[in-house]
């Protein structure tokens, strides 16, 4: 496991201490999932721009009749 350091104003350490109390929870839980919650967004934001990307690229759609009639004929 690894330890790491982080610098917080003291009204920002203040509510993240007071948010965990809340909670009853430790202020390193809190920290956790704030990354994982963070690391997660950044994941979805990399696919959209991606999924955006392939859009602009072909732009061709279908709708769901048509998906639909394409896989019954598979």
């Amino acid at each position: 496991m690894t330890t790491i350091t982080a610098t917080f104003s003291d009204e920002t350490f203040a509510k993240m201490e007071s948010f965990a109390q809340e909670e009853k929870i430790s202020l390193s839980e809190v920290m956790r999932q704030v990354m994982l919650d963070w690391l997660e967004e950044q994941e979805d934001l990399r696919d959209a721009k991606a999924a955006l990307k392939e859009l602009e690229e072909d732009p061709t759609s279908y709708d769901f009749e048509e998906l639909e009639e394409e896989w019954l004929k598979a």
